[in-house]
């Protein structure tokens, strides 16, 4: 395996709506820019392959006093206000008609039918701030604009590890199809790897690729920024997303219906036929109501279309390709399924979260000198977030770069041979579990010890199963092929990813939201503060801020 270099000022790690924006507004401010993506920027990531909404805030739409449109907002979204915090938030919404001119002037139609229109994610009566646009080919677009702008795009490279002098001086990558290693010196890197899948029993465990998102969105950039000494946070959370029975799929908003019970009654207060204006606001506020009803003997729980108008129903059927959901529509096509007559099946999706996030601030910088985060990575604001927040870490990554010292990656590089000699020694085995053994290990671990139940006993006891499973994976298992290896690091990840979830799992001695303690049952006040997890002096310790 050998190895090659790649020189820039600002590194954008992962290609997808943040990386992306970071290099165009990065390479706009003078900078040398190269993007490492693990897929193809064209068709890569959790936007791969549409969105139809963009949180944001449009004066002429909205009014123009900004901070009575934010507490509408918050009061009245069923999904409540950005975890990240309100400064963050206001920043998103501030910033983020700016962006959408920006993306209607490159050609991702940000008007329907000549207008700004909102609909979903929201409640009748009150304010909408998701904005309905045909973002089915904005990868191709923004992949376009980059590349006019200058930008380098390192297609195929999965990136492994950070590299520090004082601060960020690179990362080190491994090609997903070739055997190869690539080294990546730049004075700036922005962290855009998206969220977490696997780390959980999906919806159909028999199936590890069958997520919500891609299943290639593995957690990397958060464990590479907690191996460089940047703070994570919010590790201990988990939260749960609601969508169509065994087809594991974003785009709640998308499907214009009522949610009703087997006799037909609607399961919530706010709707009794379709809308196409608002949906059913309950997908949104209460993603576990199918589990529920599931259990107490009340369900399924359908969404159901009947009576919908023919308007509607077009309407619906416009922008679901554009939310990533053509491969439902061919399903609907193949079965013979008329939305018009046919009821919907939706479930509660196992655990999302549990990934926690980078922690950064409202200029999208980290704990870590020249490191920069945002979109899923941080954990808020969606598409919108990771536009906005992208171009901001673009900015900010520039101008560090201006005036940095060229990195010195000297010292680092007796780590890079050794994972050059722990990649080589995993391709060479042909005897040991694969990556899906592993990761299906992981999985039933996390499940049962860090899961819908937690205490002091069951997250000790995890912990100790996890790192032996970790320490007989780095050991033992293959990779037959190129791919194999690709999905194993994402499997290494996941399991350093794991262990910081039960260490902040057992520091929080609380139950709050899903984060359930048997040992400590109840809301402690004096924990209304973020968990932070970092390392510090080798040794990984919590803070709370």
């Amino acid at each position: 395996m050998h190895i090659e270099q790649v020189e820039a000022d600002v590194l954008c790690i992962g290609g997808g709506i943040c990386g992306l924006m970071a290099a165009i507004r990065a390479s706009e401010l003078g900078a040398a820019v190269v993007v490492a993506e693990k897929g193809n920027t064209l068709r890569s990531g959790a936007a791969a392959t549409g969105c139809d909404h963009f949180s944001c805030y449009i004066p002429d739409v909205h009014g123009t006093d900004f901070d009575a449109f934010l507490k509408a907002k918050q009061r009245a979204n069923p999904r409540g206000a950005a975890p990240s915090g309100g400064d963050i938030q206001r920043v998103l919404l501030e910033k983020s008609f700016d962006i959408v001119k920006l993306w209607q002037r490159w050609g991702i139609p940000m008007k329907y039918q000549g207008r700004y229109e909102f609909a979903g994610h929201g409640l009748p009566g009150h304010v909408l701030s998701s904005l309905k646009y045909a973002g089915q080919s904005q990868k191709l677009i923004l992949t376009k604009e980059a590349l006019k702008r200058g930008v380098k795009i390192v297609n195929r490279v999965m990136v492994l590890d950070l590299l520090v002098s004082d601060g960020v001086a690179g990362a080190v990558g491994v090609h997903t199809r070739e055997d190869k290693m690539i080294v990546f010196r730049a004075k700036s890197a922005v962290l855009g790897t998206g969220t977490v899948n696997r780390l959980y029993p999906g919806l159909t465990p028999g199936w590890l690729l069958n997520t919500q998102r891609p299943a290639t969105l593995s957690g990397d950039g958060r464990v590479m920024a907690f191996r460089a000494g940047a703070d994570l946070c919010n590790l201990e959370t988990t939260a749960h997303h609601s969508s169509t029975k065994y087809f594991a799929k974003s785009g709640v908003a998308t499907y214009v219906g009522v949610l009703r019970d087997p006799q037909g009654k609607p399961i919530g207060p706010f709707v009794t036929r379709p809308d196409s204006k608002y949906g059913d606001p309950m997908i949104d506020m209460a993603q576990s109501i199918y589990m529920d009803y599931a259990r107490s003997g009340k369900g399924p729980v359908y969404l159901d279309f009947s009576g919908i108008s023919d308007e509607d129903h077009d309407y619906m059927m416009h922008w679901m390709p554009h939310e990533g959901l053509s491969a439902m529509v061919d399903h609907f096509k193949e079965e013979g399924i008329d939305t018009r007559k046919n009821a919907i099946e939706f479930t509660t999706y196992p655990f999302r979260g549990s990934g926690g996030n980078i922690r950064r601030n409202a200029k999208a910088e980290t704990s870590l000198k020249g490191l920069y985060a945002a979109g899923d990575e941080t954990g808020g604001g969606g598409i919108a977030g990771a536009a906005t927040f992208g171009w901001i870490a673009g900015d900010n990554a520039a101008r560090y770069a201006g005036s940095a010292a060229a990195p010195d990656i000297g010292r680092e590089m007796p780590r890079i041979e050794n994972q050059k000699e722990s990649l080589t020694s995993m391709r060479a085995r042909t005897v040991g579990p694969d990556w899906e053994e592993v990761n299906i290990a992981l999985q039933h671990t996390m499940l049962d010890y860090a899961g819908f139940v937690r205490s002091e006993t069951l997250l000790d006891a995890g912990l100790r199963h996890l790192r032996r499973i970790r320490d007989k994976a780095h050991a033992t298992m293959i990779a037959c092929s190129q791919h194999d290896l690709v999905r194993g690091l994402e499997t290494l990840n996941l399991l350093d990813l794991g262990e910081l979830v039960f260490m902040a799992a057992k520091e929080r001695k609380e139950t709050r939201g899903l984060h359930v303690r048997a040992d400590y049952p109840y809301a402690n006040p004096l924990l209304d503060a973020t968990l932070v997890v970092k390392k510090s002096g080798g040794v990984t310790v919590t803070e709370w801020k």
